[in-house]
């Protein structure tokens, strides 16, 4: 069962190296309401270090913006494309950075999971998700983005609040001192 509480902002992202999408919830009471969802277009961007300073700015806008209490962010999925995976980890990690700087909790969710919250099947495609959300948190089909990006990050948002108040098995972290305790393979000494 899910916990009532006060008010809690979820923002959700969907990590990218072309387009990163970005879903924000309130919940008061039991009661999710979507605010904002977009996304960060990084196309314009050649160099692959200037879209990560743009994911920066823009990632530390939204949390400036809607001041969300826990961010829950898709955890990248393994692809056959080393390069690919890479760049898509450094794109997830500079998100998570700029929450972190800002003591946001975070929690990582599988796509599948995510897929699965939603619409009951781990399999099912974007368009799939995008209008079980529309249903389910009551926004029109006008309102429906363009780019999927930005309801795969409102469905990480919405998986988030599904899980609330209750135990979780993905990784979550409470700031710098916890990312590091819980993953001391990933932090070099020196």
């Amino acid at each position: 069962m899910i916990q009532p509480v006060k008010e809690k902002i979820i923002l959700g992202i969907d990590p990218g190296t072309t387009i990163m999408g970005y879903g924000v919830l309130r919940v008061v009471g039991v009661k999710p309401e979507m605010i904002a969802m977009g996304i960060i277009d990084l196309r314009k961007f050649g160099d692959h270090y200037l879209k990560l300073r743009h994911i920066h700015e823009r990632v530390l806008s939204i949390i400036e913006s809607y001041l969300p209490d826990e961010l829950a962010i898709e955890a990248p999925f393994f692809g056959k494309n080393v390069q690919s995976m890479l760049k898509l980890g450094r794109a997830q990690g500079v998100a998570m950075a700029v929450a972190l700087s800002r003591d946001i909790p975070i929690t990582e969710y599988a796509p599948l999971k995510i897929k699965m919250a939603i619409t009951g099947n781990g399999q099912a495609s974007k368009e799939q998700v995008a209008d079980m959300l529309q249903r389910l948190l009551h926004f029109r089909k006008e309102d429906m983005p363009t780019f999927m990006d930005a309801t795969d990050g409102l469905a990480a948002a919405y998986c988030h609040f599904l899980q609330m108040g209750r135990p979780t098995v993905e990784k979550s972290y409470h700031g710098w001192k916890d990312f590091v305790a819980k993953n001391p393979d990933k932090v070099k000494n020196g």
